[in-house]
């Protein structure tokens, strides 16, 4: 059975469970090829915390709304 506890997108910051509105788009070149594409959600709270940590280490592609990217992967 699907709860909206069950449904919900998570932030993938640890120990948050609050709903995620960001995507950041991240690739480690080291293990991935160019074109992929992995991906941390992420609440408003932890949006900058998380852009940092992957943008430190030039992982950070992209950051789009949960909305943007859901639209982007229908099409």
């Amino acid at each position: 059975m699907n709860t909206p506890e069950t449904d919900a997108v998570i932030c993938s910051a640890k120990g948050c469970r609050a709903p995620a509105v960001w995507v950041l788009a991240w690739n480690n070149p080291k293990i991935h090829t160019p074109e992929r594409r992995k991906t941390w959600l992420a609440c408003e709270e932890h949006r900058g915390y998380l852009s940092d940590f992957l943008g430190v280490r030039g992982f950070l592609k992209d950051v789009v709304t949960l909305e943007e990217w859901s639209s982007a992967a229908d099409h």
